[in-house]
């Protein structure tokens, strides 16, 4: 292939042109391993995933503890104050028939 290029273009062009392929050739086989993943980086990503994981949950787990025990609270508010509510409709309710049956 060389031989025939050479014999057409010259062996400075023939040349410069294998260089330039050899060039390019090179920096995409480079750009490749720099973007494939090996066995070990799997690996420590899977490990690094799991911790982060294992993390997370916890944290979510304590999250979601904090959150039911305020729930709780407001819950226990929200009755207080609804028996408050009927207790106020009820004195108000009777103080109206005591009203209607006074006259």
């Amino acid at each position: 292939m060389h031989k025939l290029l050479s014999e057409k273009h010259g062996n400075d062009t023939t040349d410069a042109m294998f260089k330039y392929i050899d060039n390019k050739t090179e920096q995409s086989v480079e750009a490749t391993i720099k973007t494939l993943a090996t066995k070990d980086d799997i690996s420590n990503l899977r490990k690094e995933m799991g911790d982060d994981i294992s993390n997370l949950r916890r944290e979510l787990g304590g999250d979601i503890s904090n959150l039911r025990k305020e729930m709780g609270k407001i819950k226990s508010e929200n009755i207080k104050w609804m028996f408050i509510f009927w207790i106020g409709q009820l004195g108000a309710m009777l103080g109206v028939a005591f009203l209607f049956l006074k006259k």
